[in-house]
């Protein structure tokens, strides 16, 4: 062992001499030599080494390695059955949970439990509440992971239910996680108990804790409503609502962080969804904030000093907005000013968050703006707001009455972890971001050549269309253009969709200045067509440029969902 290794290993087991006897230590000091040797490069890494089974060996192992030697959780050489039923006091608490009567109950969008589990075999008691007997549609959902595979995805009919984790013929440490995947709406799901056959003094442990913690506040977005289903026609359904293709599930994976969401289908700030146009004030999201959940057996007052949130994340307007939408300028004043008492509220139960606010994926864009505005009249500088990509379900799919597909959620979990990244000052990678989305759309026409066409931009949904009345001599006779791009060095997809006559030939070159960096040319196989290629990029770009030269055609061309994304 080198000398910084053999001091790391000193320090680990002396600390641990200092308070426990070391008869204790002698079971598991070839484990800790071992680890301590892997770290340091000295000798191959092995499963053993992954001490909490998270597939990765680093540090954070060392740290629960040497906890364990403390706290005597030795091995004793002999499998023995055991069961295990302090949930909170062995796992890893996701989300808003609440443990009463012996069982944790994972209760919003994504709550869960999360731990390692060492044996030869294991399973896991789950319980339902009264929620179980309701109609199969509007059951809790859950699933449980060993090792970030599923092992298990139901949604629950019974009261309890057993899951095996695995059965080995040999002892191994396993991660496990046991999530809720449908909304708090109905019902929790509980766990129970773990029954490990294992020669460890503590077969189970909690996870290791993230650096970063967001919190989600939103509505049947956040919950991931229909995200599974087949067609927009299909209605609301637990088997098809699946957090963990939530934006906000998938935004926390992004950023290595854990979360916890406080998320009701159809919920608003001044009204829930309303399909007559009438005030829905059963469904509002402020006056059950604070609690674990709604629903009567978890209306307990939720403890935000043991569980303190970096970033907190408000998607609240969609709602509303079937309602505020019959008279604007009276009832979005209303949500304005609810709005700005909801930041408040959330500000004082999270005194130290960022807050960023963001509405549009589903539309409802005529309400961003009173939500600007209510960030500017909470004063506060940790507060700040954008709006989102309203989806394009052309593009992208689309789920369940309308909702937001995978890629959908997927595309704005890209978006908001770079917002997240800007309001806490941590560098983005800009991954999966479209760096053509706030860019400048235009044209050029050079009347020497004989050309003459006209451009008219669609802000709505950002497309170009260019008329050309008369041909030039030359491609760049006339010339479309995206412009005004930042790009850093890196991968790229580049897409752009284009409608004209069929057959039509486009070149295009992404340039700067006066320098090409990558450019193709695209013939038409219908009148519509869509163009998806790859490219690479070995230097930043400050002032990019996308450019498709359409002199030589005639007619309508228009260009749109044009997206330059960073893919590694």
């Amino acid at each position: 062992m080198n000398q910084k290794g053999t001091a790391l290993f000193l320090s680990l087991c002396l600390t641990a001499a200092a308070l426990k006897p070391v008869s204790v230590l002698a079971a598991s000091a070839e484990d800790a030599r071992h680890l301590v040797y892997a770290l340091t490069a000295q000798t191959a890494l092995t499963d053993a080494d992954d001490f909490n089974g998270d597939g990765k060996v680093n540090a954070v192992d060392l740290t629960l390695l040497k906890r364990d030697m403390l706290e005597g959780g030795q091995d004793t050489g002999e499998q023995t059955a055991q069961t295990v039923t302090d949930i909170a006091g062995c796992t890893k608490l996701t989300g808003r949970t609440l443990t009463k009567d012996g069982i944790t109950w994972l209760v919003q969008s994504g709550s869960a439990v999360e731990c390692t589990v060492t044996g030869t075999e294991a399973s896991v008691t789950i319980a339902g509440d009264s929620n179980v007997h309701s109609d199969e549609k509007h059951r809790p959902r859950y699933a449980v992971y060993v090792d970030n595979e599923p092992v298990t995805d139901v949604v629950m009919g019974e009261a309890e239910q057993t899951v095996t984790l695995f059965k080995d013929s040999k002892q191994r440490t396993a991660a496990v996680k046991i999530i809720h995947l449908s909304e708090a709406n109905n019902g929790a799901v509980g766990v129970k108990s773990f029954c490990v056959t294992s020669s460890a003094a503590k077969p189970v442990k909690p996870a290791a804790k993230k650096d970063l913690s967001i919190e989600f506040i939103g509505d049947s977005i956040t919950c991931a409503y229909g995200v599974e289903a087949e067609s927009q026609y299909d209605g609301f359904e637990t088997g098809t609502e699946n957090f963990t293709l939530s934006y906000a599930y998938l935004t926390a994976q992004l950023l290595d962080a854990d979360y916890s969401a406080v998320c009701y289908s159809g919920y608003g700030i001044i009204s829930g969804y309303s399909g007559d146009g009438k005030r829905n004030e059963a469904l509002l999201v402020p006056p059950v904030y604070e609690l674990v959940g709604k629903p009567a057996d978890y209306a307990v007052e939720w403890d935000f000093a043991a569980h303190p949130n970096d970033v907190v994340i408000v998607n609240l307007g969609t709602n509303d907005d079937s309602f505020a939408k019959n008279d604007l300028d009276t009832y979005g004043a209303e949500f304005q000013s609810e709005y700005t008492a909801f930041l408040k509220q959330i500000r004082k139960c999270n005194p130290d968050a960022a807050i960023i606010c963001t509405l549009g994926i589903m539309g409802c864009q005529e309400l961003y703006p009173y939500i600007e505005n209510a960030v500017k009249d909470a004063g506060d500088p940790k507060i700040s707001c954008y709006e989102c990509e309203t989806h394009n379900y052309q593009r992208d799919g689309i789920g369940a009455d309308w909702h937001p597909s995978p890629k959908t959620q997927e595309r704005n979990a890209y978006l908001l972890a770079d917002k997240i990244c800007t309001a806490i000052g941590r560098e983005s990678g800009k991954i999966g971001l479209n760096l053509a989305a706030d860019a400048e759309y235009g044209m050029e026409c050079d009347a020497e050549s004989g050309a003459n066409a006209w451009p008219y931009f669609a802000e709505w949904n950002k497309s170009l269309n260019v008329n050309i009345s008369a041909k030039g001599t030359a491609p760049d006779s006339v010339t479309a253009y995206v412009r005004g791009m930042a790009l850093p060095a890196g991968a790229y997809e580049l897409t752009f969709t284009v409608a004209a006559a069929a057959g039509a030939e486009i070149p295009y070159a992404l340039c700067s200045g006066n320098k090409t960096y990558h450019s193709g040319s695209f013939r038409l196989s219908a009148d519509t067509d869509t163009l998806t290629e790859r490219f690479t990029l070995t230097e930043p770009l400050s002032e990019a440029e996308l450019r498709f030269l359409i002199g030589e055609l005639q007619g309508s061309v228009t260009f749109s969902d044009v997206a330059v994304c960073k893919t590694a």
